[in-house]
């Protein structure tokens, strides 16, 4: 037992994680060459889809070293996303040593930096490893010379091909002889990490944690520390791909414990484990609770199919703690939800799995994030924009930003400042990594990132550029609520909040929009963009209109202006009491509105 080394694997996203860990499971025998396959930590159909891990996951490996000493390696695997920096977190809480994968043809990116500095502060021995060399664009030199530069690690990294399996032996040494052992308290009371959890449906949750001090067994009575709540401990064991009982679970190990626990929601992630008769005095620093970031309303094409959505995102928040929604209901669309997510790739991943998963075919209103409002002394939060009060009652409005970290090739950074700038971005710092590869930091609001902001930075920078950011301070900014009227009646769904300079082009842009794509009906449609109570844009859709002159082949005037007073008269009072049909391409319209 005084040889487990707890480690997990940090990187940018596709620098080769996941193929890692496969070479590692295989290198110690963990898993054989025939139930082998790719990215094996990876369950879900769209992690393997995409290439990128969303759910944390731990697995031990039993290894033998040349000399016959016998160890336990306990492999952590993280999420590389920004949106799951807080599971990341607590991921590597739970380890005394990192793995640092940096690709050798595109050298360090900006999660490489962010993660880490994540490392760096939990105190983790770091291991750098040089992986890809195999490739004909591989460029060792610059790769550890911005690993020395940007990061500040000095050690000799390990060359690697997780690929062909080149230096994978030189790894696992190298995490035996450099990652401290996991330290042994079996003395004190129980004290174990909660980083992860995940429903089965036979068993209730299963909770995933690294136990710190004390042990964990069966018929143990433990009590959550941040939600207070007890349970009985009905199962302990660990993970080697599939959970494998075991007697105990003891100070320094990483395991699974199974206590009957129904409701997911009593699991929060960073949450400390301990016993109920003998509670620990020191639960593990760094807990907090995890709350939405990006805002968005789900709702089905059909509105039959509103009993279908609810049944299936009750059955998703059972695999996913951090998914919050609440009914909401639409005058343009119906009966829906509104959403709460990490991030936008969250949410684009929640819209994929119930539509994949649940057969489901959904409308996404534009996202948004939370703005705290001052109104008459006292302080309201708004995640919905059509719930944002009239201008004359706002004293002041805050919205959250995130401090950005892009690294890019130098020849688009032009391209790359200019778009910053567009998007309401401050520049705290730029830096050049070496000739070619500049460093820049920027203090953004979130609203300008969730919707396109990705793509747009890989489509100035060829793709080339990297992109990471963490939340900081809310800040004042001038908002304002754009409203838009179809035939004067305001729709909801497309009501967005954008920054006083930006309300006149979004407005034009989005009434010339929807004039194209909302079609002709038997009456006249005025489309009408209104920020504090004025009209500031305005498009009309002409009528549909039949020819009630085709009979009049002669005769006085007065018979055919008659006939036409007559056609005006019904197009007015069609106007008055007509529906206007919306097509959901329509509120597509809304997500390109920074375009």
């Amino acid at each position: 037992m005084a040889n487990i080394r707890n480690f997990c694997i940090i990187a940018h996203i596709d620098h080769g994680k996941s193929t890692l860990a496969d070479r590692l499971l295989e290198y110690t025998g963990t898993i054989s060459k025939r139930e082998m396959r790719e990215q094996i930590l990876d369950g879900m159909e769209l992690e393997r889809e995409r290439g990128i891990t969303i759910k944390a996951k731990a697995v031990r490996m039993n290894y033998k070293d040349k000399d016959g000493k016998e160890y336990i390696l306990n492999l952590i695997d993280t999420p590389g996303h920004v949106d799951f920096t807080y599971e990341v977190s607590r991921a590597l809480a739970a380890c005394e040593g990192a793995i640092l994968v940096i690709d050798a043809t595109q050298g360090v990116e900006a999660q490489t930096l962010a993660n880490t500095m994540l490392a760096k502060n939990a105190n983790l021995k770091i291991i750098p490893v040089i992986n890809k060399i195999d490739l004909p664009t591989a460029d060792i030199d610059s790769a550890y010379e911005q690993m020395r530069q940007v990061l500040g690690i000095t050690d000799e990294p390990i060359l690697a091909s997780a690929k062909d399996g080149i230096g994978i032996a030189e790894i696992v040494e190298a995490v035996v002889k450099d990652v401290p052992p996991a330290k042994q308290d079996l003395d004190q009371p129980l004290s174990a990490l909660i980083f992860d959890s995940f429903y089965d449906s036979f068993r209730g949750v299963i909770v995933i944690v690294r136990v710190f001090e004390g042990s964990i067994k069966k018929g143990m009575k433990i009590k959550l520390m941040a939600s207070g709540v007890e349970y009985e401990v009905l199962e302990v064991g660990y993970m080697k791909i599939k959970p494998i009982e075991s007697e105990t679970l003891n100070s320094g190990e990483v395991g699974y414990v199974i206590a009957g626990i129904k409701d997911i929601h009593d699991i929060k992630i960073g949450d400390t484990i301990t016993q109920s008769q003998n509670p620990t005095k020191r639960p593990h620093a760094g807990y907090k609770e995890i709350h939405p970031f990006v805002f968005a309303g789900l709702y089905p094409f059909s509105t039959s199919d509103y009993d279908s959505l609810k049944t299936a995102l009750e059955k998703l928040q059972l695999s996913d703690s951090s998914l919050a929604y609440f009914p909401e209901t639409s005058v343009a669309l119906g009966f829906g939800f509104r959403c709460g997510f990490l991030g936008s790739l969250h949410l684009e991943i929640v819209k994929e799995r119930l539509e994949r998963e649940f057969n489901l075919s959904l409308l996404v209103t534009a996202p948004n994030v939370v703005y705290q409002i001052k109104t008459k002394g006292k302080t309201i939060s708004i995640d919905n924009p059509a719930k944002f009060p009239n201008n004359a009652e706002i004293d002041e409005i805050w919205e959250p930003y995130v401090e950005a970290t892009i690294i890019c090739p130098a020849e688009f950074l032009g391209a790359l400042l200019d778009l910053c700038r567009k998007k309401r971005g401050r520049q705290t710092q730029m830096q050049y990594i070496n000739t070619k590869i500049v460093l820049l930091k920027y203090e953004m609001p979130l609203a300008e990132i969730i919707i396109g902001f990705y793509d747009e930075l890989k489509s100035v920078s060829r793709g080339y550029a990297s992109f990471d950011y963490e939340h900081i301070a809310p800040q004042k900014g001038d908002l304002v609520k754009l409203e838009i009227l179809i035939n004067s009646e305001p729709v909801d769904a497309f009501s967005t909040i954008v920054h006083a300079d930006k309300a006149s082009a979004g407005a034009h842009f989005l009434t010339e929009k929807l004039r194209g794509i909302i079609p002709r009906h038997m009456f006249e449609i005025p489309i009408q963009a209104r920020v504090n109570n004025k009209i500031i844009a305005r498009e009309n859709i002409s009528a549909l209109r039949k020819d009630v002159l085709a009979k009049c082949y002669g005769g006085d005037i007065t018979r055919k202006r008659k006939l036409l007073e007559k056609q005006k008269e019904g197009k007015r009072k069609m106007r008055q009491f007509g529906r206007v049909e919306i097509p959901p391409e329509a509120f597509v319209a809304v997500l390109k509105i920074d375009d």
